[in-house]
C-alpha cells in the first residue's frame, strides 16, 4: 500500500468518528430537551415556582440553583446525611 492510502483510512476513520459523535449529540440534546419539557410540564400542573425535588437538603431541592460543592462541604467521602441524597448524580 502507498503512505497515501494509509492517510485516507486514517482521514476516513476520523470522520466516521466525528458522524457518530454528532449522531450521539443529537440524539442525547433531544432527550434532554424531552426531559425539560416534561419537567416544564410538571411544574405547571403543580403550580411550583421551580421544581421541588425534596425538602432535605439544600442541594437536591433545587437542582438548577444548588451549588456545586455543597454535598462536599464536610469532605468528599463523607457520609450522606440525607437519604434524597442518593437518588441524585452529582452536579457538574
Amino acid at each position: 500500500m502507498r503512505p497515501v492510502s494509509y492517510l485516507l483510512c486514517l482521514v476516513l476513520c476520523i470522520v466516521a468518528v466525528n458522524v457518530t459523535l454528532g449522531l450521539s449529540l443529537m440524539h442525547m440534546r433531544e432527550a434532554q430537551n424531552e426531559r425539560y419539557r416534561l419537567a416544564q410540564q410538571t411544574v405547571r400542573v403543580l403550580g411550583l415556582s421551580d421544581l421541588a425535588l425534596s425538602t432535605e437538603a439544600r442541594y437536591t431541592r433545587h437542582l438548577a440553583v444548588s451549588d456545586v460543592v455543597v454535598p462536599v462541604m464536610d469532605h468528599p467521602g463523607a457520609i450522606e446525611h440525607f437519604p434524597s441524597g442518593s437518588f441524585f448524580r452529582p452536579i457538574q
